[in-house]
């Protein structure tokens, strides 16, 4: 069954077992995939999705609705759910329609969209999460996004660990990402060079993004030369008005490899709305 899976897509379900077998459940369901999904792929609702997605969060949510047995041995068989073998067959259905040769996580995700009443689609459609959006964010790269991005795995933790200091406004947080020598280009021109300049201007800098009620989108992402990452991520604030102008902005991030861990060089931003 399993033959078309990526190396990823295989450990998605991996997970899943392991996650079956510490809920004491007699079958894989569909909260178990969801649960080895965002274990395998931190990122995967952010690329997708466009939402900052919390697998703490869903584990929760989680633990609220289904009651937990007595945890057994990973050893021990779990066969899948009924709903969950429709998951992994539409998952195949989604690679099929994107003319896919294999079955990454991706596909899995549509899958588990594909099943409405399951709870672990109840859980990301509450979120925002919409298959057809998400359908067309995967096919508009020639190569998958998922394929991308491998190479700069640990660029994209970094990027979502960035977005997710944003959204909580931690704003000094955000500064010591960037690189001694990096530099941020502010919506009106202004440029901002080095750490200390720009550790020092964080809360200018950050704070009209560390908001709760911003929305985003990741709109591309490239793998550079020498070791570097670029990406640029939409977002979208609402306006207290209702008025939407200058509302959405494009930040464009480069990240580059370092001793420490990927760091940023550049952060330039981009109002695309004006009133």
């Amino acid at each position: 069954m399993f033959e078309r899976y990526t190396e990823t897509a295989r450990r998605v379900i991996f997970f899943a077992r392991y996650e079956a077998s510490q809920y004491g459940s007699s079958v894989i369901a569909s909260e178990h995939i969801l649960l080895g999904l965002l274990s395998e792929d931190r990122t995967i609702m952010r690329r997708f999705a466009g939402f900052i997605q919390s697998g703490l969060e869903i584990r929760d949510e989680i633990d609220s609705r289904v009651k937990r047995g007595k945890p057994f041995a990973t050893s021990v068989e779990v066969p899948l759910s009924d709903e969950s073998k429709r998951i992994l067959n539409l998952a195949g259905e989604e690679a099929d329609r994107l003319s896919h040769r294999h079955i990454g996580t991706e596909h899995i995700l549509l899958g588990i969209l594909r099943l409405p009443d399951s709870l672990a689609a109840r859980l990301l459609i509450a979120r925002g999460a919409k298959a057809n959006l998400i359908r067309q964010q995967i096919a508009i790269s020639p190569a998958s996004l998922v394929a991308s991005t491998r190479p700069a795995a640990g660029a994209l933790t970094t990027l979502d660990d960035i977005l997710g200091l944003l959204r909580a406004g931690s704003s000094k947080q955000v500064a010591a990402f960037f690189h001694d020598k990096g530099q941020y280009v502010n919506s009106s021109g202004k440029r901002w060079l080095g750490r200390a300049e720009i550790d020092k201007g964080a809360e200018i800098l950050f704070a009209p993004f560390a908001k709760r009620n911003v929305r985003f989108l990741l709109e591309r992402i490239t793998t550079g030369p020498s070791h570097t990452f670029v990406t640029s991520v939409l977002w979208e604030f609402d306006a207290a008005s209702g008025d939407r102008s200058k509302s959405l902005h494009r930040m464009s991030i480069v990240l580059a490899s370092t001793a420490e861990g990927w760091t940023i060089v550049l952060m330039q931003l981009t109002p695309l709305i004006f009133g």
